[in-house]
């Protein structure tokens, strides 16, 4: 492990730690840093934890700021609720269409931000959790791996050779944060052994919903530290963040009016942080962290081990399996020979 990491893998993903955390760290808010004259995208950002992300990215002074959302009706209102109260051109906050269960809108919006000048901030933190699970009507993958673990890799892999290209125009490399959950070090993970890995996550026999968004987060990590192996900080730095528990976000919409639902509400009140807090985590790891973070995992405001299996043997035989299915998942985009070209930049 880096030397930076005052904890085991252990210890950060029990359930012990996250419970400590929770109620003994509040998240700082994030000061002291100046965004005037930077772009930023975030993903999923019409409420919740995204909208928060993208308020606190205005308030340390981003100059454009691209809500990436799937209803533009809501990301719509979401923007002129960001504008209320500020100071700030029309022309600061956009609205950009993206479906994460669609490749060929992810595609679309990667090649539209080519027409950016610059991209400083990417946050992709658009996610889904489902009380049943479903099936892409576009790609027969389970609908939570496609959104929260393919289309969004897809669409970091997709914005390198963009960022890569803008560097010229900015001050240092761009900076791209996932949304990761502490709930990557849960999951049972039963599929695991699968040979091939991502066709059976498409089964949903014995599945559980919950277990299965855990086992979404967990790919996102094995897929980020192969990548930052590959790519280096130089194009970008690529890391991810949990914004920890929180209250007052939609990630669990599906649940309200259930008993689940409701014992997962008064839990969250409990322990939670509000969305608007655990977005400071988010917030940190997007515009705080350097190259140091290139590759790593943040919690708390602080770089942390990922899920312990990424340590062992098992996680190393995973990951290489992982990337390799997803590679051949993105081919129709050529995302493996972009990334060989860029691991030499």
């Amino acid at each position: 492990m880096p030397p930076q990491f005052d904890t085991t893998p252990e210890k950060e993903g029990s359930i012990g730690g996250f419970l400590y955390r929770q109620l003994t760290v509040t998240p700082e808010e994030v000061s002291g840093v100046s965004l005037t004259g930077k772009t930023a995208v975030v993903t999923g950002a019409n409420t919740g934890c995204g909208l928060e992300v993208a308020r606190q990215l205005l308030d340390l002074g981003v100059s454009r700021l691209i809500l990436a959302v799937r209803d533009e009706e809501k990301g719509n209102k979401a923007a002129a609720g960001l504008k209320q109260d500020r100071n700030i051109e029309s022309s600061v906050i956009e609205v950009w269409k993206l479906d994460l269960d669609d490749y060929a809108s992810v595609v679309a919006f990667a090649e539209r931000t080519n027409t950016l000048e610059r991209l400083d901030i990417a946050v992709l933190n658009a996610g889904l959790f489902l009380t049943q699970l479903e099936t892409s009507k576009t790609t027969g993958h389970d609908r939570v791996i496609q959104v929260n673990y393919l289309s969004t890799v897809l669409l970091l892999s997709l914005l390198l050779p963009v960022v890569s290209n803008k560097r010229q125009n900015q001050n240092g490399p761009t900076r791209i944060t996932l949304t990761s959950s502490d709930v990557a070090a849960w999951t049972a993970f039963k599929e695991q052994k699968a040979v091939p890995l991502l066709p059976a996550l498409d089964s949903f026999e014995g599945a559980v919903p919950l277990d299965r968004m855990m086992v979404s987060k967990l790919l996102g990590q094995f897929f980020l530290a192969e990548l930052a192996r590959r790519v280096p900080a130089s194009v970008a730095t690529i890391n991810c963040a949990t914004p920890g528990m929180l209250y007052g976000s939609d990630f669990n919409r599906q649940m309200r009016g259930t008993i689940s639902g409701k014992l997962v509400g008064l839990w969250g009140r409990l322990i939670g942080y509000s969305a608007a807090v655990g977005a400071r985590n988010i917030t940190d790891a997007a515009v705080r962290h350097g190259e140091e973070s290139h590759g790593q995992y943040l919690s708390t405001q602080k770089i942390k081990p990922m899920a312990p299996i990424l340590y062992s043997e098992e996680g190393r035989r995973i990951s290489e399996q992982l990337w390799k299915e997803t590679m051949a998942e993105f081919a129709f985009a050529g995302v493996e020979e972009t990334i060989a070209r860029l691991s030499t930049a």
